[in-house]
């Protein structure tokens, strides 16, 4: 069975919020922030609401193994140029473990950080000091550290630089790895070769690692170290390549999750934009580009 989703949100009604959201879709997984993604402002979780979320998900045949969370883009593991800022980094995604663990999420999505100032390998022991500060033997999350494009000073956008880190985390059940495909293809991974990347990873760090993959397209060309999303099928990789990825046998238990962009009412409207992933989720489960999928998207809302 293929599971597929996207990114939603987590709003008023938190998790049964997102649910519905999700459904909408046609989506039998899903992944969200308990806040902003850009910020640290937290609410408490309802916990009315996921009871209520849980209901629909069992109705629905909705495994709750498969939903992803998010960490912000702003905690930062591998810089510790100021001890405050690095310490409340690794406070806040405790935080987050705790948040999901009080939901019933076992994946968190980490990017593992950017050494700002400093080496590439003072980072990555940056990054291995605060998750093993952070994934006691209680801990009942998974973090799964995203493969990044390698923008910057980015780190985890080479399979070694993710095993390094994983080798070296002791808590090695509650350790995993998120792939990204606009992220992979922008760090120099050639997506049309896929199989060969995996035979790689499953070498080097081992298949049983990976917990959730995001499926986007990129706006830039194989090694542009640009971090662009693209609609499916409307970029560097194209539809043909993703839908490999997605219906890889090797990947099948593992959810797979749409982050691409929103659609606007003409390609530089930004006044009104439309999430397209009904359309992108439609498009996989039928195996089959459609072209006119923007303007699909653009007449389905405005109607």
């Amino acid at each position: 069975m293929l599971i597929i989703g996207s990114h939603v949100s987590f709003g008023k009604t938190q998790l049964m919020g997102s649910l519905k959201e999700a459904l909408s879709y046609g989506a039998n997984t899903f992944m969200f922030y308990t806040g902003a993604p850009t910020n640290t402002v937290r609410k408490p979780i309802n916990d009315i609401f996921t009871t209520d979320a849980y209901e629909i998900m069992n109705e629905e045949g909705i495994d709750l193994q498969n939903i992803i969370c998010h960490a912000p883009y702003i905690v930062n593991l591998a810089n510790r140029n100021d001890e405050d800022k690095y310490n409340f980094s690794v406070n806040f995604i405790k935080g987050e473990v705790s948040r999901c663990e009080k939901l019933g999420i076992t994946k968190l999505v980490l990017h593992p950080g950017s050494a700002v100032k400093i080496t590439s390998e003072e980072g990555i022991n940056n990054i291995i000091n605060g998750l093993n500060r952070i994934l006691t033997p209680e801990c009942k999350v998974q973090i799964l550290l995203e493969t990044m494009a390698g923008k910057g000073s980015e780190l985890g956008c080479t399979t070694e630089q993710l095993k390094q880190i994983i080798d070296n985390v002791t808590n090695k059940k509650c350790i995993g790895v998120c792939l990204d495909t606009c992220h992979l293809n922008d760090a120099g991974y050639d997506m049309q070769n896929f199989e060969e990347y995996l035979d790689d990873f499953d070498k080097q760090i081992g298949l049983d690692k990976i917990g959730c993959i995001h499926i986007n397209d990129s706006k830039n060309p194989k090694a542009s170290h640009k971090d662009r999303h693209a609609n499916i099928g409307f970029g560097y990789l194209g539809f043909d390549a993703l839908n490999n990825i997605v219906y890889n046998p090797r990947l099948e238990k593992i959810p797979k999750i749409l982050e691409t962009p929103y659609i606007g009412d003409t390609d530089e409207s930004k006044e009104r934009l439309y999430p397209p992933y009904k359309f992108e989720i439609e498009m996989f489960r039928n195996k089959k580009f459609d072209k006119e999928l923007l303007n699909k998207i653009r007449n389905y809302y405005k109607n």
